[in-house]
């Protein structure tokens, strides 16, 4: 029988938990000496961290390198506005200690690595996966593996969400799939935008952390059946969830030690850099430049209208998936600089033009209206 005790106001506390006959002291007990660690803070670990420090998880450790920024209080209700630029681990630290002092928390502000994640990784009983990137997400499965811990993993976009528990073994001895079961391989780059890129509606990632806080007290204390070889789809917009079954996939390779997850995913760090990167650029200081001395020069926005609604710098708008055929639009005569949010789609336009009309006068604007706002003109919007 385990020794750990409880204090008079610990009791007061779980006494929800205790009196609920398949739960009781001794879940209570299973969650106070349990060690957990969410990767990411976010969207997703918000209502993660939040309702397992509520629920009285005993060791909580937290990873995330990011800080917290306006656009994040749309969802991430672990912050408030006095948040606001400071590291997230360390706001995230504070609002948890304030919601349950009984409940350790570690904090590591610093990106998960395959150089620190087997070190961070290795005293945790659990991993709840909050992030929001493919690579990130094949090196908490392959480190979650290699370590023999559950991988409790959730993914949001737009209206969609995904719950399933991987790399879980029964009571029974039986381990289940893991996450390259389901997803042997990433997505081509760019095929799957990030919430950043794509959206997402701000109670969804409430709704899908909360899930995943349930799958890892169900972990953790061995209560009722987890989703280990399924995986819960939910539809927001029609409020419709499908559950379907996941198998190990026999062709598997086994997964032996940690790699570049970022060349794994078509994400290049080397000097063998993406087509995309090889477009002529220009800094926000230049087109500033540009637009004070009047210079003759072009001017296109590849956005999408409902982006160009939120936050504009005097482009023409031409939506990238329009650009081949509105391609008479633009000059070839003069100086073009074409933009997006970030630098990625206008890239992705200047190399579509040059291939196929042999433009040779299209400069891409390096960091998008973003480093625009935040370089030129801070009253715009950032989204």
């Amino acid at each position: 029988m385990s020794n750990t005790t409880f204090s008079k106001e610990e009791l007061e506390r779980y006494s929800r938990h205790l009196i609920i006959p398949e739960f009781n002291i001794a879940g209570q007990r299973k969650l106070k000496e349990a060690r957990v660690l969410v990767v990411g803070s976010g969207g997703l670990g918000s209502p993660l961290l939040l309702y397992l420090t509520a629920a009285g998880v005993g060791h909580i450790g937290i990873v995330d390198f990011d800080v917290v920024d306006d656009s994040n209080l749309q969802r991430q209700v672990l912050f408030g506005v006095e948040n606001v630029g400071k590291p997230k681990v360390e706001a995230a630290k504070q609002r948890l200690n304030g919601l349950n002092p009984h409940v350790d928390i570690k904090v590591f502000n610093t990106m998960l690595t395959s150089e620190n994640a087997l070190e961070i990784m290795k005293d945790y009983d659990l991993v709840a996966d909050g992030t929001d990137n493919f690579p990130t997400r094949y090196l908490v499965n392959d480190a979650c593996v290699l370590l023999g811990i559950p991988n409790v993993y959730g993914s949001i976009f737009r209206f969609d969400g995904q719950v399933s528990v991987f790399n879980y073994t029964d009571a029974d001895g039986h381990l289940g799939p893991n996450y390259r079961d389901l997803f042997p391989e990433p997505p081509p780059p760019g095929l799957v935008p990030s919430c950043a890129e794509g959206g997402v509606i701000g109670v969804l990632p409430g709704i899908i952390g909360s899930l995943q806080a349930n799958e890892v007290i169900k972990v953790l204390t061995g209560i009722g059946k987890t989703l280990s070889g399924r995986l819960f789809v939910f539809d927001a917009l029609t409020f419709e969830t499908r559950t379907l079954n996941i198998s190990k996939n026999p062709d598997l390779q086994p997964i032996t030690e940690l790699i570049d997850y970022q060349q794994f995913c078509g994400i290049s760090t080397t000097s063998n850099k993406p087509e995309a990167t090889s477009v002529k650029e220009i800094s926000v200081q230049e087109l500033h430049q540009l637009k004070k001395t009047n210079t003759d020069f072009q001017l296109i926005d590849v956005r999408e209208p409902y982006e160009y609604e939120i936050v504009q710098i005097n482009g023409e708008l031409i939506p990238l998936n329009t650009v081949i055929q509105e391609a008479g639009r633009i000059s070839k005569d003069k100086k073009v600089v074409i933009h997006c949010r970030s630098g990625k789609r206008s890239a992705d336009a200047i190399i579509a033009l040059e291939k196929n009309f042999g433009f040779e006068n299209l400069y891409n604007l390096k960091g998008g209206v973003l480093a625009y706002a935040n370089e030129i003109d801070a009253s715009l919007a950032t989204y």
